[in-house]
């Protein structure tokens, strides 16, 4: 069972975005390298073709990167709902926020919540804004925590 902390909900969030801006500042500047190798040898055709194969790439991975975008704009926003969850419940048991882990990136009912050994089951109100924990015991007692 996967667990995360407070300072992983904070940090952890960008790395698939970084990737697929890397790869679209990469085909731009193959695409600038190959249109001028073609403008240089115009009866070369390969460095056409290989200029609109990377261009076609590029493409791609702009679509990738607004799918990217859309995705993680709900999960951004349900992500930031979690860190104040995070730090009520431990406001409420007296524990600092980073001796508190969930199990979920997102604030979702029925998540569970691990403060100092213990395993509880977040029950939300239908609108959100408040919340049980009924204890709860765990049958598979490892543990990976990402921090």
């Amino acid at each position: 069972m996967t667990f995360y902390t407070i300072n992983y909900l904070n940090t952890h969030q960008h790395m698939n975005q970084l990737f697929n801006y890397i790869a679209i500042i990469t085909f731009i500047v193959l695409i600038a390298i190959m249109g001028l190798m073609y403008f240089r040898h115009r009866l070369v055709t390969r460095y056409r073709d290989l200029g609109i194969i990377f261009f076609l790439l590029l493409l791609l991975f702009i679509g990738f990167q607004i799918t990217d975008m859309e995705k993680t704009t709900t999960q951004q926003s349900q992500t930031t709902q979690m860190i104040p969850f995070i730090k009520a419940v431990a406001r409420d048991h007296n524990v600092s926020p980073q001796k508190v882990v969930v199990n979920s990136t997102t604030l979702t009912d029925g998540i569970l919540v691990r403060i100092e050994d213990r395993d509880y089951r977040v029950n939300l109100s239908a609108t959100g804004d408040n919340y049980t924990l009924t204890r709860a015991h765990v049958v598979n007692h490892q543990v990976n925590l990402m921090k």
